[in-house]
């Protein structure tokens, strides 16, 4: 039996594809639903403390103060955010969670002086279409140097991988200078990850052969995808990552059988549940 296709690959789903077949199987085609990370939403927290700090802050009045001002505005925003309610944090996880939190954007000054970067575009939405494969990703920062050129800057706040990893890590913000190449008609001149905990920056210029490397990466998994989903065919990968994966009771690799995730999905279907999640502002460009 076949299934549908994925509508389009992000660089999240294109890491995950390569990390376990099944998993994104489950995610991007049986659309699963996953428990909320207090981990990952520190990160959407402090995303947001950064986007307000340079959409609401000119240049010459991005201070620390100012920083922990958008934070507080971000933690405002996220009592309504039902993600947020969904992880159900104590009062002593609560404050563990914002120390952390103002911690991450505290570090951030040791990167970088924010007065200094000229920001034309945060959370900003690409997607391109490329024979029958769509592309798209969320930029966390856009912006020019000195010279005019763009610059593409991706936040992390989780802690920083190991250096058999980092390339990895680096080929999503490859991802985002293809799109940004093909949307804008413009190669960024330079591509970096600030990882706010260390806190250490990894910077790298988006060349000729490193974009051609990513189209050719990213036609392979496609390809590969296309054909998993006509034969039905996703294969787990156990490894280390399985410790946090969200599917694992499901995976038969653990005992688990896949049959109970699209049992979850029926019976979500024959409930007719939506959910409802906050949705920061963003600037969105599409071709």
């Amino acid at each position: 039996m076949s299934l549908p296709l994925p509508t389009s690959l992000t660089p999240s789903k294109v890491s995950s594809f390569k990390d376990c077949a099944l998993a994104f199987r489950f995610s991007a085609i049986d659309r699963l639903p996953e428990p909320a990370s207090p981990a990952a939403y520190k990160g959407t927290l402090v995303h947001r403390a950064l986007q307000l700090l340079f959409w609401d802050e000119p240049a010459g009045s991005r201070s620390m103060a100012a920083a922990m001002a958008k934070l507080e505005q971000a933690w405002a925003e996220a009592q309504d955010d039902p993600e947020f309610v969904e992880l159900s944090l104590t009062e002593a996880d609560v404050t563990d969670f914002r120390a952390d939190a103002e911690l991450l954007v505290r570090r951030y000054f040791e990167l970088e002086d924010p007065d200094q970067v000229q920001v034309i575009g945060t959370e900003l939405r690409l997607e391109v279409e490329i024979g029958s494969l769509k592309l798209r990703g969320i930029i966390d920062r856009l912006e020019l140097d000195s010279n005019g050129d763009l610059v593409v800057t991706d936040y992390k706040t989780g802690r920083s991988p190991g250096a058999s990893f980092e390339q990895s890590r680096m080929g999503g913000v490859h991802f985002y200078a293809f799109l940004c190449e093909q949307v804008l008609g413009v190669r960024p001149v330079r591509i970096q990850l600030l990882h706010l905990r260390e806190p250490v920056a990894i910077s790298m210029v988006p060349s000729d052969q490193s974009i051609r490397g990513l189209q050719q990466r990213t036609q392979a998994i496609w390809s590969a995808v296309e054909r998993a989903c006509e034969t039905d065919s996703f294969k787990p990968k156990p490894g280390r990552l399985c410790d946090w994966c969200s599917f694992k009771a499901y995976c038969p690799a653990f005992g688990g059988d896949p049959q109970g995730a699209l049992d979850v999905v029926a019976a979500r279907s024959t409930a007719g549940s939506t959910t409802s999640t906050a949705v920061a502002p963003h600037l969105s460009v599409a071709v």
